[in-house]
């Protein structure tokens, strides 16, 4: 049960971020889209490697890689984007 919670949880960050991506609400160049895919794809990660589900282990690790490197390069940005 807890398993099934942590799934949708981090499966409704990243559809969440992915949705206001498209609507116009988040850019791409938002910290809190890459923040939202980061946190979405750790737990996801977490249930995979709890399952011993190999390959969505491989492919949460690196979205949350991604999201990571992305919100790292967005914060040394600063705010005014220079």
């Amino acid at each position: 049960m807890v398993q099934q919670v942590a799934s949708l949880l981090g499966a409704a960050l990243i559809l969440g971020a992915y949705a206001a991506h498209q609507a116009g609400r988040m850019g791409r160049e938002s910290v809190p889209y890459h923040l939202l895919n980061a946190l979405g794809a750790v737990v996801l990660c977490a249930v995979a490697i709890d399952a011993s589900q190999i390959g969505f282990v491989l492919l949460e690790a690196v979205w949350a890689l991604i999201s990571l490197a992305a919100l790292v390069r967005l914060l040394r940005r600063g705010p005014s984007g220079a």
